[in-house]
């Protein structure tokens, strides 16, 4: 059997993309008005002019209350009209366009939504400085209903594609997690109640969408946490959802952006500037103990790769392959090792049209060198710092 060139047209569920690399979802901080703005349209416009096959729309909640704070995109008929210039601006360049869709659950920012987040138990949040309330079956209800509606609403507004997450901690990653779910009812205990939210909200999308638009889901392979959702677990997991036919694909993550974001990231942890962007006592709070939370662990090329292995070993689902993915080489590998796709993510907000230049020179490398000061952009309002779109750079800069 060959092996596919990582720029060569691929199918994912009923979407034709021009070849196998995704634009990751990446929270651009543009929304202010938690509605599409010209901000946006234009940061994924470059990236589809880039070269990638799909770039994916963050954060687009299924309710209210699951936005990690109040400016964000939550899906409903008021947010369609931009959502449609979004999805025609891609399409002009080439590319598709997916819509993240989930519910931050237990990261959402309660006092900025003014609305209480909801998890799979209660607990206190440090990051909005409030309760968490654990979700009621009729939550759960509401909830997976949301997704299906967004997902529906996304088809109407042009996306191609949809991708649920199911992972840092998040909502339904809460009640993956062990540490997190304390519940005694039919979602808590032994893993198949554990993953009955993912399972559930997952079926719901599918039976509303049909084969209308792709369907990937986001799914951490482990939470990072002592006590969290871990590998076997979460290979289990995986295999139930290949079962349940629920989705196209799946992307491999990692960590918990409720208790250990860098361990998706992984490079340095950018302390001072998130200091400054945070605003008091949260500012104090990180400058004094930051480093706590904000663990900084060692970068190294497809960082995720080993793990995600060992789900690529056990399912035959098309796996989209995340974390640490800047070289051409990173890309042929990852083929060879049977994935479907690549995600991108720093290296295009570095370079908008790496993967242009990729295709016409492989030997080509990427600028990014995961400084991670591209994160606390995300309540500035900002993009990276060192980006700029393709028709402004210039030699500069470059290494030869």
């Amino acid at each position: 059997m060959s092996v596919p060139y990582v720029f060569e047209p691929a199918r994912l569920g009923p979407v034709a993309l021009r070849n196998r690399i995704i634009k990751a979802a990446t929270f651009e901080g543009v929304t202010r008005d938690a509605l599409v703005s010209d901000e946006l349209i234009a940061f994924h416009r470059r990236h589809a002019a880039g070269g990638v096959a799909m770039t994916t729309v963050a954060y687009c909640a299924v309710a209210p209350e699951g936005r990690t704070e109040r400016r964000q995109i939550w899906m409903r008929p008021e947010a369609v009209p931009g959502l449609r210039r979004l999805t025609e601006a891609v399409h002009a360049e080439g590319a598709a366009v997916s819509a993240q869709i989930g519910h931050a659950g237990p990261v959402a920012d309660g006092r900025s939504n003014r609305l209480p987040a909801l998890a799979a138990s209660g607990s206190f949040s440090p990051q909005s400085r409030a309760r968490v309330r654990a979700a009621t079956r009729e939550d759960i209800a509401r909830i997976t209903r949301a997704h299906a509606d967004a997902a529906l609403l996304a088809a109407e507004s042009g996306f191609d594609a949809v991708e649920v997450h199911l992972g840092h901690n998040y909502f339904a990653s809460s009640f993956l997690s062990p540490r997190l779910n304390r519940r005694r009812d039919e979602y808590g205990g032994a893993l198949p109640a554990r993953a009955r939210v993912a399972r559930e909200v997952c079926r719901a999308v599918r039976d509303a969408v049909g084969d209308r638009i792709a369907i990937l889901a986001k799914l951490n392979m482990d939470d990072g946490v002592p006590g969290g959702l871990w590998l076997d677990e979460s290979v289990q997991v995986a295999r139930w959802i290949e079962a349940d036919g629920s989705v196209d694909a799946l992307e491999l993550t990692a960590g918990s952006s409720l208790l250990n974001p860098m361990y998706l990231f992984r490079g340095e942890a950018p302390l001072r500037e998130f200091a400054a962007a945070m605003p008091q006592p949260l500012r104090l709070g990180v400058r004094l103990a930051g480093g706590r939370f904000l663990r900084a662990y060692p970068y190294q090329e497809a960082f995720l790769l080993d793990s995600a292995l060992q789900f690529r070993a056990a399912l035959k689902l098309p796996l989209v392959l995340l974390g640490g993915v800047t070289r051409r080489a990173t890309m042929d590998r990852a083929m060879t090792e049977g994935f479907e796709f690549v995600a991108m993510a720093r290296a295009l907000l570095r370079e908008p049209d790496l993967p242009n230049r990729l295709r016409e020179r492989p030997e080509t490398p990427s600028l990014c060198v995961h400084c991670n000061k591209c994160m606390p952009t995300i309540y500035t309002g900002t993009r990276c710092v060192l980006a700029s779109p393709p028709a402004e750079q210039s030699s500069q800069g470059r290494r030869p």
